[in-house]
């Protein structure tokens, strides 16, 4: 894989514009008396899709040619990368194929139905359904849109940091979640071409951290995966993008499952927030002192939103 560059992201701006929408970076007080520092929250559960995955794919299905397009879309994911397919494939007027782990919410399938996916269950987390995709990519000839290991879905995500930095170009701390490392590469592509100083920390959850272990190691490393309500976050990790994580980011944290489940109360309470487990570990480490900011200038990024509403009334009850 080439490396996505600045000018990359810049040209995905450009494609994506007037589909994907420029969500908010609202200044969150409470969470800066907290921390000593001004924090911001980018909120990604705001996009159309209710994710930031939205970006990447629109940005790689805008790049492939009709004939490619004209063999179908076929993609494994969580939830999030399934719907952002789903709506792309929609655009562009082709056939889309989703295959989802067991874990995925009801309300990311029913998403992905109304925008016109064929959904399919294969397996029971996220590396079983990569490998139905893939399996299913070489029989059927229909094209993979890879949901983090694409330098076109790095450059997509990689808006994120863009909008942010246009809106506050003195944020110096950046806080994201880390999944497959498509959203943490592209925050940190922008990030460290625009100010090398400024700090990139990853989040994951304790119960799924393969960056935090692989990152200190300097080499992917295997390692214990455990159940997680932060489903978009769990599963294992490739390179590409290790290495481009591993040059670019500064640090990762890890947040214990009671931590995420009192963020998202926490950003329901104070900022009226309907926020997914996945998009909430950055709070979470933040009101937890797993990230100190040191009074460096915070951008959070709350990276999606589409959490099921029994789900949520257990987690909050």
């Amino acid at each position: 894989m080439i490396d996505p560059q600045l000018q990359d992201v810049l040209r995905a701006a450009a494609t994506i514009r007037g589909v994907a929408r420029r969500t908010p970076l609202e200044a969150s007080p409470v969470l800066a008396a907290l921390t000593g520092a001004p924090t911001f929250l980018k909120l990604e559960n705001w996009q159309v899709t209710g994710s930031f995955k939205l970006r990447g794919a629109l940005n790689c299905v805008a790049s492939l040619s009709e004939g490619e397009r004209a063999r179908g879309l076929l993609a494994a994911s969580s939830g999030n990368h399934a719907q952002g397919l789903a709506l792309a494939a929609r655009r562009f007027g082709c056939r889309a194929t989703v295959v989802v782990p067991e874990t995925t919410p009801v309300t990311k399938l029913e998403s992905c139905r109304r925008l016109g996916a064929e959904v399919l269950v294969g397996g029971s987390d996220y590396d079983a359904a990569e490998a139905t995709a893939g399996a299913l990519a070489a029989e059927s000839g229909a094209v993979l849109v890879q949901s983090f290991a694409d330098p076109r879905v790095i450059a997509g995500q990689g808006t994120v940091a863009l909008e942010m930095l246009m809106e506050d170009p003195d944020l110096d701390l950046f806080v994201v979640p880390a999944g497959g490392g498509g959203l943490i590469g592209g925050v940190a592509t922008v990030v460290k071409a625009v100010n090398p100083r400024a700090r990139v920390v990853g989040v994951q959850s304790a119960a799924s951290p393969p960056w935090y272990h692989s990152f200190r190691a300097g080499r992917l490393v295997e390692v214990e995966i455990g159940d997680s309500i932060a489903e978009g976050l769990h599963g294992g990790i490739t390179d590409p993008p290790f290495s481009l994580v591993q040059r670019l980011v500064d640090d990762f944290a890890l947040v214990e499952e009671q931590a995420i489940v009192e963020a998202i109360r926490w950003l329901l309470n104070h900022h009226h927030l309907v926020v997914e487990p996945s998009g909430a570990v950055g709070v979470a480490a933040l009101i937890g002192g797993q990230i100190r900011p040191a009074g460096r200038r915070t951008g959070v990024v709350i990276s999606g939103g589409n959490v099921d509403a029994a789900r949520l009334a257990g987690w909050l009850s």
